[in-house]
């Protein structure tokens, strides 16, 4: 089978979002604010998660699915906390990015079919 672009579609809808907010609104105000730098790391872990990958035909491929636990995501934020008090807030900037980076980098395609993997066995193939 030729692979051609395949498109995404997200099932995110606005009451998970409504929700998700909600739930880190408190998550905040509990921890005084240093949830803020969780927070770039679960948004998109949640909506990566949530979507589907389609073939041209609209047939779904497979899933997205982000490897990111929460031990990473406190260990790199605790370093980028103190970088942000050392830089008076600066260093926060740079740390939306580098979170972005992070979090693509634990993506993967999750094949529906060995056949569409292009693998013996159903593997999940980076993406």
């Amino acid at each position: 089978m030729e692979r051609s672009a395949y498109k995404f579609r997200c099932d995110f809808s606005v009451g998970d979002a409504i929700g998700t907010a909600v739930i880190f609104l408190l998550v905040l105000v509990l921890t005084l604010g240093l949830a803020a730098f969780v927070l770039p790391y679960y948004l998109p872990k949640t909506v990566i998660n949530r979507t589907t990958v389609l073939a041209d035909d609209g047939s779904e491929i497979g899933t997205l699915k982000c490897d990111l636990n929460l031990g990473t995501m406190i260990g790199n934020a605790l370093i980028w906390v103190l970088l942000t008090v050392i830089t008076l807030g600066l260093a926060y900037i740079v740390y939306i990015f580098r979170v972005q980076r992070i979090v693509l980098s634990e993506t993967k395609i999750v094949y529906n079919s060995t056949r569409l993997a292009g693998s013996t066995d159903n593997r999940a193939v980076t993406a």
